[in-house]
């Protein structure tokens, strides 16, 4: 039959998993850091999901699809709530937002106290790129670190391998509204940056991190040495 039914476009798709947690008919789930639609007859038609997502990655199309099978999806969500009694760990929706706790007990058993001060590697204030001028002093002749605002409590070590020497921006393109990419393009463009690295958590939704880095790369018309480095829920660098 002909109806009416949802439609994502996963390229808008920023995986934070808001649609799947807003359908209450468990119609829409994430495979692979993307929102899908998993079955037709899931969908109800009504668009719960629609105001939930930030990017307006979900459409309402009219086409050849099954029907809207009520019982089907009462019967879904019941087997659902039955596994999900047995699990001391739930969750719904982003990759990045799942609960964890890691456990350090080891690591810090045989760990003498820190004598000496760390000092901390930030180059300049402020680090934010939302706040961060266009123009600044500190840009000329810099090399630029772009990292997600988690890898500096995921990784041990940030300051001292990262930061630097480097001039740090940081951000959360799940967090800020904003396109990253028109402000770094400007950044790139306007003063004599020597590289550009970017630090990201393996989750999705940090995606649209590396995604502005390089559009602003791309859009400055420069050839900048640049990489990408991933850093994993538990603190250590992906390969």
């Amino acid at each position: 039959m002909i109806r009416k039914i949802i439609h994502i476009n996963e390229e808008k798709c920023n995986g934070c998993g808001a649609c799947a947690s807003a359908c209450h008919e468990g119609a829409i789930g994430m495979v692979n850091g993307k929102a899908r639609l998993l079955r037709d007859d899931y969908c109800d038609g009504l668009g719960d999901c629609l105001p939930a997502c930030p990017t307006g990655a979900i459409t309402f199309v009219e086409r050849e699809a099954a029907a809207y099978d009520e019982k089907t999806v009462q019967e879904n969500m019941k087997k659902k709530a039955q596994a999900g009694a047995h699990n001391t760990v739930q969750h719904a929706g982003c990759p990045g937002s799942r609960m964890q706790r890691f456990d350090r007990a080891d690591s810090n058993t045989n760990t003498q106290p820190a004598v000496n001060h760390i000092a901390s590697q930030l180059g300049q204030w402020p680090c934010q790129i939302k706040l961060v001028p266009v123009n600044a002093p500190y840009f000329d002749g810099a090399k630029l670190l772009i990292a997600a605002d988690c890898t500096a409590f995921a990784y041990a070590n940030l300051h001292q391998e990262f930061m630097k020497g480097k001039i740090t921006l940081i951000g959360c393109p799940k967090l800020d509204d904003i396109d990253y990419s028109e402000k770094l393009t400007q950044i790139i463009k306007n003063n004599d940056i020597q590289s550009v690295t970017v630090i990201r958590m393996e989750v999705p939704c940090c995606g649209g991190l590396e995604a502005a880095a390089k559009t602003a790369l791309q859009n400055s018309g420069k050839f900048i040495p640049w990489q990408v480095v991933t850093i994993s829920i538990d603190g250590n660098i992906l390969e």
